[in-house]
């Protein structure tokens, strides 16, 4: 298992836990995270943007063109944002530390 360390909009940290192979965005949705994640993970809507914690930031496989595209759509993105169903938790981030932006909407009704 891999954990996961996220910071909510409202400040509160929770930790998760995947699978190896697992997403970003399957793990926080199954700690009840609010990442919408509209797509279903085709990368076709920025509702899953995280920021990544800087110091986790350079360990991640770089953005493909099409993620950097979505992002721009994205409110609040910083340097370190990323959309969660594109990176893939393995090993070598096990304590991956990530936040919620604060312009977050989950029309699930979570969070």
């Amino acid at each position: 298992m891999v954990c996961v360390k996220i910071t909510t909009a409202k400040g509160e940290t929770v930790k998760a836990e995947g699978e190896d192979g697992a997403s970003l965005l399957e793990t926080a949705q199954a700690a009840g995270m609010p990442l919408e994640g509209t797509c279903e993970g085709q990368m076709a809507c920025s509702t899953c943007h995280v920021i990544v914690a800087p110091e986790w930031f350079d360990r991640l496989l770089p953005a493909t063109e099409d993620e950097e595209d979505m992002l721009d759509l994205a409110a609040g993105v910083q340097r370190t944002s990323r959309l969660s169903c594109q990176i893939v938790l393995d090993s070598a981030l096990d304590g991956l530390a990530i936040s919620i932006p604060l312009d977050s909407h989950d029309m699930r009704g979570v969070g």
